[in-house]
């Protein structure tokens, strides 16, 4: 979901925005009309994270994905592509995202697992281990959508810098900027819409990139030209700084997080008690965000019946992407930022009727 509020003024500026008789669509990145509006939303982000002054913000594109590559080529490629030995980097398994970072990771760095819950199904956060010796970062990711795990405090990594892939719980709660060395979102679920990636990168850690790697994919090119290297995904930034002001509004990060812990208390403790359904994330480890739910029904079979036959009648009920991932089955509630409280309590009072079917 994106807030309501930035929708209905997204749509009441389609055609003429800040009185440019232009839409953001139409607009040239470089011109006097974009210019203040990706200002602002900067600035609203920098307030918002409480970002310290020696970390760098840039707007870019590809996704997250694209930052599984461009983080260890430039914090840990070697000076010569063809060869030489490849500097160590550290990283923590927890689910499909981590293992893709890790994969793309290992094309340009050696990549050190250090820790893993997989043989616990990714149903838990590990415990942090040391970095590995020499390591030019730290990965973790930071919420983990498919699972619904989160990292439930900042790992102590000894110096090196860590990097973390916070796509999918950005702003949903505080979160101490200056202990990371750098930070990336996708911008589709708390922020806007699919098409713009945020990063947050320390000063220190931005020109390190050896000079073979494409000019696209260098921090510091971003950075000297303000994210407008190449034309940026304007719109989408737009839609930032309307979600933002929406978020500010509010009362702010600290506002959101408190509707968010009411959001996963009312859903986790319904689950709880619930007779046919549970969580199977243990709670230390419990996403605020993502909230995967299964049947107790033990029966492959019964079991495939109740989850097929409660995604389609919670769609009927105008309650929809309840599916849970294809690579784990069951249910998901995903309760970002924009979902209000009253869209948990519509949940909670589907559940409660179509437990009393089974």
């Amino acid at each position: 979901m994106l807030p309501l509020a930035a929708l209905e003024k997204a749509a009441g500026e389609m055609c003429d925005a800040n009185g440019s008789g232009q839409s953001v669509m139409e607009m040239s990145h470089r011109s006097a009309d974009f210019k203040p509006i990706i200002e602002k939303t900067e600035a609203l982000f920098r307030e918002l994270m409480d970002i310290p002054p020696n970390y760098r913000v840039l707007f870019l594109q590809g996704g997250a994905s694209l930052q599984f590559a461009m983080i260890p080529l430039n914090l840990a490629a070697a000076p010569d592509p063809a060869g030489g030995e490849k500097t160590p980097v550290t990283f923590v398994d927890t689910g499909v995202w981590a293992q893709k970072a890790a994969g793309e990771a290992a094309k340009y760095a050696r990549v050190v697992v250090a820790a893993s819950s997989k043989d616990a199904g990714y149903t838990c956060i590990p415990a942090a281990p040391a970095p590995a010796p020499g390591s030019a970062y730290y990965h973790i990711t930071w919420n983990n959508t498919i699972v619904g795990t989160k990292w439930p405090s900042i790992p102590d990594t000894a110096g090196v810098p860590l990097a973390a892939d916070i796509s999918s719980a950005i702003l949903s709660e505080p979160l101490d900027v200056s202990r990371f060395g750098l930070l990336y979102a996708g911008a589709q679920k708390n922020l806007g819409p699919a098409g713009t990636t945020v990063v947050i990168i320390r000063e220190d850690l931005v020109g390190g990139a050896p000079a073979w790697v494409p000019a696209m994919l260098r921090y510091d090119i971003h950075d000297k030209e303000a994210s407008m290297y190449n034309t940026p995904p304007c719109y989408g930034i737009y839609i930032i700084g309307l979600v933002l002001q929406w978020l500010k509004d509010l009362g702010g990060v600290e506002a959101i997080a408190a509707l968010n812990r009411e959001k996963a208390a009312l859903l986790y403790g319904y689950l709880e008690n619930s007779k046919n359904f549970y969580s199977p994330v243990e709670k230390a480890s419990r996403s605020l965000m993502n909230i995967p739910f299964v049947p107790r029904e033990t029966a492959a079979e019964k079991k495939a019946v109740i989850e097929k036959r409660f995604v389609n009648e919670a769609a009927g009920a105008g309650l929809v992407n309840l599916a849970g991932h294809r690579l784990v089955g069951g249910m998901r509630a995903s309760v970002y930022n924009a979902m209000p409280l009253e869209g948990v309590k519509a949940l909670l009072r589907f559940m409660e009727t179509f437990e009393q079917t089974l």
